[in-house]
């Protein structure tokens, strides 16, 4: 699985919004798109990219089995619609949004369903979405660490979720971050700022470069052209290690997403 490490996340994008923004940033020059069935933005994202003069081939897109879908009835029919409203016949990658809420339906029931779209040729990559390192354990027994591309999680300078991230990358699960300008938190930093301004970057090129030089696969978005391009002109950035210890140093464990159902964190 080859998925570009700087995508184009869709959360909270609706209508002409989504549409515009998918468009922009293929325009531009992503080639990495996240969306959700839960989004409710799929139909807008597949008329985006199904408009765009850019290859099939040349897109990685991402989308997320939601939580009403986790069992082994609903899920791959769930999966067949998310592909219907995306105009595609394969998405390149489908994760697990949310372990189950109260373990309702168990993890090897939805991992193994998720491993059976992929051999159905639905997907060509299977991950998990904001789990934790007992639930990774369980994913882990179901299906093996080697097929599951992913763990998508919350992840920025105030949350850096070392534990998950560790145990990860020692099972050789990529991490992808989201969130990672914690709902823009990062502009007003004074630390990120000074970094920021004695390079000549803006902050949140600084936040994706520190997470980028992590090894981790990052989501932004926005309904900017302009943000859209600078957020990309991240990847040419190199952070001096000093750089990188002074953003490390600001991780205070502030979560911003965890809904009612959240699994129980590290």
């Amino acid at each position: 699985m080859h998925m570009p490490q700087l995508g184009l996340g869709t959360f909270r994008l609706q209508g002409q919004q989504a549409i515009d923004s998918v468009r922009n940033g293929l325009e531009l020059g992503y080639r990495h798109i996240d969306t959700a069935q839960i989004y409710g933005n799929e139909e807008e994202v597949g008329r985006a990219l199904a408009n765009a003069k850019v290859a099939r081939g040349e897109v990685f897109v991402t989308t997320k089995i939601w939580t009403e879908n986790l069992d082994s009835e609903r899920l791959a029919a769930s999966l067949k619609e998310s592909l219907r409203k995306l105009r595609l016949e394969q998405v390149d990658l489908t994760l697990i949004h949310w372990p189950s809420p109260g373990k309702a339906v168990p993890v090897a029931e939805s991992m193994q369903a998720l491993l059976a779209a992929r051999e159905a040729g639905h997907t060509k990559a299977i991950g998990i979405s904001n789990f934790p390192v007992a639930l990774m354990r369980e994913a882990i027994d179901a299906v093996g660490a080697h097929n599951i591309a992913t763990n998508q999680v919350e992840l920025h300078p105030y949350l850096q979720n070392r534990t998950v991230a560790a145990f990860a990358r020692d099972a050789g699960i990529h991490v992808t971050a989201y969130m990672p300008l914690a709902y823009g938190k990062v502009m007003d930093d004074k630390v990120i700022g000074a970094i920021a301004a004695r390079l000549q970057a803006t902050p949140a090129q600084m936040t994706l470069a520190w997470l980028l030089a992590k090894g981790y696969a990052v989501i932004p978005s926005s309904t900017k052209r302009a943000n859209l391009a600078s957020n990309l002109d991240a990847t040419a950035l190199v952070l001096a290690p000093q750089d990188l210890a002074a953003i490390d140093a600001l991780d205070r464990g502030e979560r911003l997403v965890s809904p009612e159902f959240a699994p129980e964190w590290d």
